[in-house]
Parts: structure tokens; sequence; C-alpha cells
């Protein structure tokens, strides 16, 4: 999709970042060589052509004290798009992707608490008749990546690690932190004083809800704070999920060389489920077109080498959802500390 000088700008410089001021915008344009509301035109209009899913706080539901776990279902062509309804419905359900594979249905669910998640999964194994696979993530090797668009819209991926966490609390989140995530969950609203209208929408000050994602940065709870590119829609059509079978005395060495990669998006180790699931290293990567991811699987195969039994492709041909960590807002009162 052809893009404006703006667009681009946006999309390159707003991926994280996003400052924590009464008049954010203000200040992120100017290196952008924007004023405040074309900023925030842009970004509306990202938003509603589809080019971004979103814009705000991209939560951590693991160090917020919630289940995160990659779940498969093998669905029969005739029933897929009914058993896609009944799993989107689901508002644990964060991501969902259609693969080609005989496991043809992958799904993350997100909840507010770790052991929330089998009560989900045995829910869609009911409602479905069709077992669910559980995943959950042993190891992270690597998440994240961002896109740079060049002066005509062409589109590569570079790396992109969350920020390192500043505290280690074992702290969880009080009624007014799980007040502002409901609040911005679904993104921050497009007005020059978000935090100000975030701030009135749950009845305290503006400083408090700067303090708090201060706060909530410096625990990792807060991921980053930016916008969420739509990879598809501007241009990485290829997405292949590899998914490998290593010795699990070489599976640590074996990951950790991959996340140096720069085209790996994702790097995880997930269990096995022999016989149907021998795999335990599951390894993203995006790219133009299959050709060009299956080019960058090729690398993959020859840094393994003989360090794996099998591996295999898993090609996105669909997304079916695409939110994020959902939780009820509490009623909350101003004065709470940081």
């Amino acid at each position: 999709m052809p893009m404006d000088s703006r667009a681009i700008r946006i999309i390159n410089g707003l991926q994280s970042g996003f400052p924590l001021l009464e008049r954010p915008f203000a200040v992120a344009g100017e290196p952008l060589e924007l004023s405040e509301e074309s900023l925030i035109d842009g970004l509306a209009e990202l938003s509603a052509t589809g080019l971004i899913t979103r814009f705000g706080p991209f939560y951590h539901a693991e160090r917020l004290g919630g289940g995160l776990t990659l779940a498969a279902l093998r669905v029969p062509v005739s029933d897929f798009e009914w058993v896609t309804e009944v799993v989107n419905a689901q508002p644990e359900v964060a991501h969902n992707y259609a693969r080609e594979h005989a496991f043809n249905m992958w799904f993350v669910v997100a909840t507010e608490k770790r052991e929330e998640i089998p009560a989900v999964l045995e829910r869609i194994q009911a409602l479905t008749s069709l077992e669910v696979f559980n995943l959950p993530k042993i190891e992270e090797y690597r998440l994240g990546f961002q896109v740079q668009l060049d002066e005509h819209g062409g589109i590569d991926t570079t790396p992109l690690f969350d920020d390192p966490v500043e505290e280690d609390e074992r702290c969880t989140p009080d009624e007014l932190d799980r007040a502002l995530i409901a609040a911005t969950q679904g993104g921050l609203p497009l007005v020059p004083e978000p935090y100000h209208r975030v701030g009135g929408d749950i009845g305290v000050t503006v400083d408090t809800v700067v303090a708090r994602f201060q706060a909530m940065l410096r625990r990792g709870w807060i991921r980053r704070v930016g916008l969420a590119c739509n990879h598809h829609r501007l241009g990485l059509q290829g997405n292949g999920m590899s998914v490998w079978d290593v010795p699990d005395d070489k599976l640590c060495v074996v990951g950790n060389t991959l996340s140096e990669l720069d085209f790996v998006t994702h790097c995880y180790a997930r269990p096995r489920h022999p016989p149907e699931w021998p795999y335990n290293l599951f390894v993203m990567v995006h790219g133009p077109n299959r050709t060009a991811v299956m080019d960058k699987i090729r690398i993959l195969e020859r840094i393994i080498g003989k360090r794996q039994r099998g591996h295999l492709v898993l090609h996105s041909t669909r997304i079916l959802k695409k939110t994020g960590l959902r939780i009820k807002a509490p009623g909350v009162t101003d004065g709470c500390s940081v």
C-alpha cells in the first residue's frame, strides 16, 4: 500500500519509546518534524487504514502475575469457521492464526492469573470437542521486532528487544494499577493530553497516571509504549513458524545462537507432545513472501546442522484474531502509592 512521508516517519519512529509527559505527541513529533496535530492525525489515519493495529502500552502478562500459553488444535476443514468463532469468542484468547499443517489453528491464551490457564483450555476443548495441545513457554530466547520502511515504503525487519527491567520487585498490581491497565489495554486515546484523558476516566490525576506507567516500565509490566504494525498490510506477507526437535542438552545453546540472528523475531523452548509433536524449539521468521521466509529457514538449517533431529515450517495463512491481555477494571480511588 503506497504511503506518504508522514506515515513512514510515524511507523519508523513510534514503535517504542513514546514519552510519558503531559503533552507527549508534541514532544514525540519534534524529531519526526511533525506538529502535535499532524502526528495525532497521522496515527488516526494509520489505524483507520489498518496499517497499525494499536497504539499505547504493551503489557507483559507474565510479569503482571498472569498466565500465557500457546495452544494448538487440529480442526477439520469443514468445521474451521465455526471453531474459529468459538475460540475467538473467548476473551482470554489474545492471538489466533491459521497455519498450514494438521495442527492448523494456533492461538495464544492470556489470563490474569497463571492458574486460570487450564480452565480456559478445558472450556475450549469442551466447546469444540477437539483436543487442545498446550505448549507453554519453557524458556524465552528472543521476543520482538520492529519494521523499518525506506522512503518508498519498502520494508525490512530489525531487532527490537525489550528494555531492561530496572527493578526486581516481587509485587503484584493493586486496584489502581488494574484500573489503569484496563483503561489502556486497548490503546491510548489520540488526543493532545492522553494521560489526562485516561486519568479522568478512572478518577485520578495525570501525575498519578504518569508515575504508575513509569513504575510499570521499571518492573517490566509494560514491554514498551508505542505502535504495533500490521506486518501483513505493510508487506510482510510471509510468516513461518519453524519448529525443531533439538536434543535437550543442546537446546539452550541452539536457542541462544539463533536468537542472535537479526531476522529471528521470536525464539522459545516449548514442551514436546510425543508422538504427535516431537518439537521443542519454536523460531519465527517473517519476509515479504514465502520464498524469502524459506531462504531464512535454510540459514537456520545450516547453523543448527546436526544438532536437530527434524523440523517443520508452519506457514501462516490467516490472522484470525489479534488483541492482547484483557482484564476487568475494579473500582478505584486516587491516592494509592506507586
